[in-house]
């Protein structure tokens, strides 16, 4: 399990030791002239209430650990590591855990004049409008910024990462989720099914390096092939197959930003067959080498 989703499971530990309430920390990481970076680790779980809130500012949230359910203004959805939670400002929203405990986000929040600017720079016409959709499914385009993110939050003095940059570049790449009209939502997904896959995304975050095929995720969660991957793909936007390569590279990423050893070792271990599968993975997913990779990060 990669180091940002065992400090999840060690405060998960640390609450049900003391018998405490879920609660939701931010720590802030970042901050600049119209934006904040937050490190948010939330111990809420199923018998906690939810509640509603209102967002103060533009929100990219990059989900790191945890699985929860997202409602807002423009929509409800399932929130798995990889995926990117949006929020308009003035927008009221609410977080559950009906299945699992805990999440951990690392939130991106832009004043809207600031937001406005860059939409503006980006080469947008009038005022920036607002995001119309509440999820971005785990994505190629937004891995990087996913996996930059992580390691920013868990390693100390990481020297590669300059929050300023990141915290521009996630904004522009995610503009094009702003405007039109809301995304309808997909048909529900059933509660008894939803927590089946929030138990399949548990099993791969926990391990993505054991070998799980089709059939073995579908009868684990009591479902039909066919219906488990209709159920997955609609509850998190992606299939299995696409959810696992993507855990085992976020895995390799980190592993690759904060420990030394040999390449291929990296890529055995997050459950590649060999190094050359891996590195063409790599490469497509992040824009560069897993040596690259691996130097940028390196003093």
């Amino acid at each position: 399990m990669a180091k940002i989703a065992l400090d999840l499971e060690r405060a998960l530990a640390m609450r049900a030791r003391d018998a405490a309430a879920g609660a939701t920390e931010p720590r802030t990481v970042a901050q600049g002239r119209g934006w904040t970076v937050a490190d948010v680790l939330c111990t809420c779980g199923p018998g906690d209430r939810a509640f509603e809130e209102r967002h103060g500012a533009y929100c990219i949230a990059l989900v790191a650990a945890g699985v929860f359910e997202y409602r807002s203004e423009t929509g409800r959805a399932l929130m798995t590591p990889g995926a990117v939670m949006l929020g308009n400002a003035g927008e009221c929203f609410e977080c559950g855990h009906r299945h699992r405990a805990g999440d951990r986000c690392i939130a991106f929040r832009y004043r809207p004049e600031y937001f406005e600017r860059l939409y503006a720079d980006a080469g947008g016409t009038g005022r920036a409008p607002s995001f119309c959709a509440a999820r971005i499914e785990p994505s190629r385009a937004l891995a990087p910024f996913v996996a930059a993110a992580s390691a920013g939050v868990t390693v100390p003095d990481l020297a590669g990462l300059a929050w300023d940059e990141v915290a521009l570049a996630l904004a522009v790449r995610v503009m094009p989720f702003t405007g039109g009209a809301p995304a309808s939502d997909a048909k529900p997904v059933a509660h008894a099914a939803l927590a089946r896959v929030v138990d399949t995304v548990r099993r791969i975050e926990e391990a993505p390096d054991v070998e799980l095929g089709l059939d073995t995720l579908a009868d684990e969660a009591g479902l039909s092939p066919y219906h488990f991957l209709r159920t997955f793909e609609r509850a998190t936007g992606v299939t299995p197959h696409q959810y696992i390569l993507r855990a085992r590279l976020r895995a390799a990423a980190e592993r690759l930003a904060d420990a030394p050893g040999k390449i291929v070792d990296v890529a055995l271990d997050c459950g590649f067959a060999d190094l050359s599968n891996f590195n063409r993975a790599f490469r497509a997913e992040f824009g560069v080498t897993p040596r690259a990779y691996r130097a940028r990060w390196q003093p």
